[in-house]
């Protein structure tokens, strides 16, 4: 009879604890779908964005990235981006680095880590960072720019065109883009006379 009263204890003990966790991963998925929908929004403005509003976008779409979900990866990526700002290239790789070992699917810590190996010069694991970056975020616009900067300081013009147009076709109003589209066109106009 005792075995019975503990185990019906238990097994409601269980209930209570199987019900707060389908709470807990229903509400995880529900604001995972508001942040991929906000997401989605900010890109069609970004698309329709003119120069007055095209900071704005993409800030907001910066910070929508930088949410992993946890107040310690956050704490991590924020560390990096402190760092960086300091010129404190190698730190930014350490913090980076510690926040990809905790969360290998958050591409704003590769994007940062890509972002660091640039200014080190080490464009080989600049370029790893950002292929990562890319796959787990394909419209990725920062980590996009920075491999067309890559691509045409290794002398790889044509493809960071293809880039740059690929960026024009996110964010049309992007500082900078258009610009670099018109150079690299007249590069290889120069090219072909």
């Amino acid at each position: 009879m005792a075995t019975f009263i503990v185990m019906s204890t238990l097994g409601n003990s269980f209930k209570h604890i199987v019900a707060a966790l389908v709470v807990l991963c229903t509400s995880a998925v529900a604001a995972n779908a508001a942040d991929a929908a906000r997401l989605e929004e900010l890109f069609r403005q970004l698309k329709e964005a003119d120069a007055s509003t095209y900071l704005g976008i993409e800030r907001q779409i910066g910070e929508e990235w930088s949410k992993s979900g946890s107040a310690a990866i956050d704490l991590l990526l924020r560390r990096g981006q402190d760092a960086i700002d300091k010129g404190d290239f190698q730190t930014a790789v350490e913090h980076f680095s510690a926040a990809i070992d905790h969360a290998p699917d958050f591409a704003e810590a590769y994007n940062g880590r890509a972002t660091a190996f640039y200014l080190l010069d080490e464009f080989g694991l600049s370029l790893e960072d950002i292929r990562q970056t890319l796959i787990l975020e394909p419209r990725h616009f920062g980590a996009l720019s920075g491999f067309a900067m890559i691509l045409e300081q290794i002398d790889r013009e044509d493809d960071a065109l293809e880039v740059y147009r690929q960026i024009l076709e996110l964010a049309p109003a992007a500082p900078g883009i258009n610009e670099a589209v018109e150079r690299l066109e007249l590069q290889q106009e120069g090219r072909t006379l």
